[in-house]
């Protein structure tokens, strides 16, 4: 049976810079270097690529539905510049104290997004900054990678090490670029190997 070749990242530290009161505006979203090219490499060896973001800057008023949309659309422009593009945004609104289903560690977008494009989430990798994220992964049963940029830049050793006890067969990368290598390669291998490899 074919499987959609799909990626899931985080938004915030993966793709653009983290900003601690959220991103409010077009300008405010960074692209972190190398990002772009990254997605757009993924996206040329034939990958889909769906975000899953929180955003809780909306349901604290921070951020309106307009404001977030201008944000993805200059997102999505910086993307095609490079020849890059994502799918879909999936986003949580809610507030931590919503307590909904939908905002990571909780694994309802993901959950959404496998029944969108009818993908075995243990066939889909997931890309995270924090241990929040990586949860989410394992709650939804999606492959774990980690990239040491955005929150985790400046992550002492031991921090890590205990990130990755709690989210065992985590892959870490020290990029989006060195995951995009990575799972390029991964393929590469499973084309040359009869049958493939997972």
């Amino acid at each position: 049976m074919h499987t959609v070749k799909l990626v899931i990242l985080g938004r915030d530290g993966i793709l653009n810079q983290y900003r601690e009161g959220h991103v409010t505006a077009p300008e405010e979203w960074e692209p972190i270097p190398g990002a772009l090219e990254a997605v757009s490499r993924i996206n040329h060896a034939g990958w889909h690529v769906v975000i899953a973001t929180n955003q809780a800057g909306i349901g604290r008023g921070m951020i309106d539905m307009s404001a977030v949309n201008a944000v993805h659309a200059h997102m999505n422009q910086q993307l095609m510049q490079q020849g890059g593009r994502v799918d879909a945004v999936f986003f949580c609104p809610h507030t931590p104290e919503e307590n909904c289903a939908c905002r990571k560690p909780k694994p309802g977008m993901m959950l959404d997004i496998g029944r969108r494009y009818g993908a075995d989430l243990a066939q889909v990798p997931m890309v995270a900054d924090t241990l929040r994220d990586l949860l989410a992964a394992r709650a939804a049963g999606c492959e774990p990678h980690l990239v040491l940029s955005g929150r985790a830049v400046a992550i002492p050793d031991d921090q890590l090490e205990h990130m990755l006890a709690q989210v065992p067969g985590t892959h870490v990368h020290a990029s989006l670029g060195a995951f995009a290598e990575f799972l390029l390669e991964r393929d590469h291998i499973a084309d040359s190997t009869a049958g493939g490899l997972h």
